[in-house]
């Protein structure tokens, strides 16, 4: 399965995910800020990143955290927080914006949905290395 970064300050509610999120098969990495999870996800870049919105800033540190090749970004708010609009670049690469844990269940289905394409496109796989290839 994938792993999943899961950044945000509210502790219950991300340490509530991991173990949805574990019970399905997926590894979970935490971090609170965003400079923290471009540390984490530099050791092993996640497929997803999943987001607080409280988090994002309109430099667009979000975009900065490294993936796994066919990775994407989710965005959360807490259930009951306003919405305001995340600055452009930062929505044409979010997957999704959810309220959470209302939609834990929709997070989910979306990371197998991305799961799935990265592995039916091939972007989930590493490069083989040139000496490593098979020789006609």
């Amino acid at each position: 399965m994938a792993t999943i970064l899961l950044v945000g300050t509210d502790v219950p509610l991300l340490e509530g995910l991991a173990q949805t999120l574990a019970a399905v098969g997926h590894t979970t990495q935490l971090a609170s800020s965003l400079a923290e999870a471009m540390e984490v996800a530099g050791l092993e870049p996640p497929l997803v990143a999943v987001i607080d919105r409280g988090l994002i800033v309109p430099s667009g540190d979000a975009l900065r955290i490294p993936l796994a090749r066919g990775g994407t970004l989710v965005v959360y708010r807490p259930d009951g927080a306003s919405a305001a609009p995340l600055p452009v670049a930062v929505q044409r690469a979010t997957l999704a914006d959810l309220r959470l844990p209302l939609e834990r269940q929709r997070l989910v289905a979306l990371l197998q949905s991305v799961e799935t394409r990265a592995r039916s496109t091939g972007r989930d796989r590493i490069q083989t290395p040139p000496d490593r290839h098979p020789r006609a």
